[in-house]
């Protein structure tokens, strides 16, 4: 993305020598200049005063409240009453800077981030199976040569529209796509056949797709002997999932399982890919195992122009997951209960390797706790705003206001910035350096091309200057960004996700690297487990996934499903697009798309306010009359706070393994708002 500024005036335009978009982008980015000189835009730091408002201050007052409230809260309560919240839009030098200030300014246990809300169970699935997660083990560019693409649960022609050109590009090479989703979503429209599988049944789906692999000998037997392990009870316990038994709990009808089934089997080059839908729900890693089944029974991980790959959310999704923002990760991608990881990593910080904390709490249970006995007591938020991101808002917001101190760093004044003891000014994406990684595992620049408002401040630079204020300034003095990711590469090196080869001149020169790169000499990784998988024996793991429902059903009570998603217009907790005017023309108010039949049942006309309910509460929208999704099931976008805000209903039940929350299933009611 490039930026021209002609007074008051910035443009964005397009990249075209960049390889991954060749200068496209969506709405949202062509819009994305208008926040940058926004009337809302934070100015300066922000402190409550004794009449409770919020009220200009100088940075070293705001920093000098943030650090005394975090010294008497930890002498009070212990290191871990003081939590750290981040967010997956931070580039890789924030992520791993933050990560390293809850460890060594803070040496609290309790930091996560919204990324836990997004690619968790993915990447949790990835490493069970594979040894590593990195969204695409394969680049971009390899999607136009899959003769068939499986998509479960993604919607990237409104999501990510840019990406959509390598799809269109697989159409034209006369390959098929087809989308399972319980909506007929612009990217179902577009492709040769949907799967409308009931909401929660994704596993049932993928046991399906493999008792009918195994039944028509589509599998590849030479593959999965040479490279895989533990097939015999996948074999097995695929059997019970014969067409007829997975019709009756996916809704999805006998013929389209076979059809997709034969598709795939068929083809000589096959890509199984998995997104929000799938994943986010409280069996939302089982969901990814029993599709990464699916391509292991191909035979097609690590093959040419085919395998398994996820498609990742925010910003820097990716990156913003491999350095240790979450609660039990060291940088490089390595778990901060392994030995070995805390020993190197200690090294690179000049620490004593007992002195780095445990595993803290992930990202809904370290909300929950907020004010309890043994829970957090203050807290630190950059970049995120989980008051509207994160499920059973409503709780969430009564959680924060437990708190006895909470601080925000922003660009504009969030909801969750509302409530907040401090607010800090943050640099936009236009200002500041960094680098981010993207969906396929390159490491790319971000290239400052405005200087920020006089008060405003990068969040490396608070974060040091907090660090010195806490008494840790030998370990945070960072001049530049390029410092950070310098040591980042550092703390890397031998990590899952190496960056130790990568340096910013390299990036400018080979236009972005993929990891893991361990050496200045090595060429990157574009393509993994091409020979073998890292994993202790070098083979990929099958795992044998029953299906189990979602959390909460339809009952009498609550007699349909309920399903969240992003839209074309907005992103995220809307904090940034609600507040750009071409946006909000085009999407000005949240929606629920309801099945004619449904509707019909409810005396509802197109655009009539209806109030949904769930076992957490109620919020209201416009009701959008629609045959392209289920008649069980309503779809809500999550953009939006308040009572137009879909997560104050959402089921934050949680799966076992990655703490994902249940955004995507929850039993609901509709009741007419008179």
């Amino acid at each position: 993305m490039d930026l021209a500024c002609d007074g008051d005036r910035i443009e964005v335009a397009g990249n075209r020598k960049f390889p991954v978009n060749e200068g496209g982008l969506c709405l949202k980015g062509w819009s994305a200049a208008e926040t940058l000189r926004h009337p809302d835009r934070l100015l300066s730091p922000l402190a409550r005063n004794a009449e409770g408002a919020l009220e200009p201050v100088s940075w070293e007052i705001a920093i000098e409240r943030i650090a005394s409230a975090m010294r008497s809260t930890q002498t009070r309560y212990g290191r871990d009453a003081v939590a750290v919240f981040g967010g997956g839009s931070l580039t890789n030098e924030k992520a791993y800077l933050l990560g390293k200030f809850a460890r060594v300014a803070l040496r609290t246990s309790n930091i996560d981030y919204n990324g836990r809300f997004c690619m968790s169970s993915a990447a949790a699935g990835a490493s069970k199976a594979f040894g590593i997660d990195r969204g695409l083990p394969f680049p971009l560019e390899d999607i136009p040569h899959a003769e068939v693409i499986l998509l479960v649960g993604g919607n990237m022609a409104e999501t990510m529209p840019p990406i959509m050109r390598y799809f269109e590009a697989q159409q034209r090479n006369g390959g098929a796509l087809i989308v399972a989703d319980p909506r007929r979503s612009p990217t179902a429209q577009w492709a040769k056949l949907h799967l409308a599988l009931r909401p929660g049944s994704d596993a049932a789906l993928a046991n399906g797709l493999v008792h009918l692999l195994i039944r028509e000998s589509l599998i590849d037997v030479s593959y999965i002997e040479r490279r895989t392990e533990g097939f015999e009870d996948v074999r097995r316990l695929a059997a019970a999932y014969w067409p007829e038994r997975v019709e009756g709990i996916t809704g999805v009808p006998q013929a389209q399982l076979v059809e997709t089934a034969r598709m795939l089997g068929r083809a000589q080059t096959a890509m199984v890919l998995t997104s929000r839908g799938a994943e986010q729900q409280s069996h939302g890693v089982d969901n990814v195992l029993a599709f990464i089944n699916v391509a292991l029974a191909l035979g097609r991980v690590g093959q040419a122009f085919s395998g398994y790959g996820t498609i990742t959310g925010q910003g820097n999704g990716q990156g913003g997951r491999e350095h240790g923002q979450k609660a039990d990760q060291l940088p490089g991608y390595r778990r901060i209960d392994d030995p070995a990881a805390r020993r190197d990593v200690a090294a690179v910080w000049g620490i004593p390797e007992d002195d780095i904390p445990g595993p803290g709490k992930s990202a809904c249970e370290l909300i929950d706790s907020a004010g309890e006995a043994n829970g957090i007591r203050a807290l630190l938020v950059v970049g995120s705003n989980p008051i509207v991101s994160a499920p059973n808002a409503m709780n969430v917001s009564a959680r924060f206001k437990r708190l006895a101190f909470l601080a925000v760093a922003d660009f504009f004044l969030s909801e969750t910035a509302q409530i907040a003891d401090v607010v800090l000014p943050s640099a936009q994406w236009a200002e500041e350096e960094g680098t981010i990684t993207n969906l396929e595992g390159r490491v790319i620049r971000r290239r400052r091309a405005l200087e920020p408002p006089e008060q405003v401040r990068t969040d490396i630079d608070f974060l040091c200057t907090l660090a010195r204020a806490l008494g840790k300034s030998t370990f945070f003095h960072f001049e530049s960004a390029q410092a950070v990711f310098d040591e980042l590469r550092a703390a890397t090196r031998g990590g899952a996700a190496d960056y130790s080869g990568i340096s910013y001149d390299r990036i400018e020169r080979d236009g972005g690297v993929f990891w893991p790169c361990p050496s200045d000499d090595h060429p990157g990784t574009p393509r993994l487990f091409q020979e073998t998988f890292p994993t202790p024996s070098g083979r990929a793991r099958f795992h044998a996934i029953e299906h189990e429902g979602p959390a909460e059903v339809p009952d009498e009570q609550f007699p349909l499903y309920l399903t969240t998603g992003r839209m074309l217009a907005h992103y995220q907790s809307g904090t940034q697009t609600r507040r750009v005017r071409e946006l909000m023309e085009a999407a000005p108010t949240p929606f629920a798309e309801i099945h004619p039949q449904v509707a019909k049942r409810h005396g509802l006309v197109d655009g009539a306010s209806v109030v949904l309910r769930t076992r957490r509460g109620s919020a209201v929208f416009a009701s959008r009359i629609t045959a392209s999704i289920r008649p069980d099931t309503i779809f809500v976008p999550f953009h939006w706070p308040e009572e137009a805000s879909v997560n104050r209903v959402t089921n934050d039940a949680l799966d076992p393994v990655s703490r994902m929350p249940e955004f995507k299933v929850c039993a609901v009611r509709i009741e007419i708002d008179e």
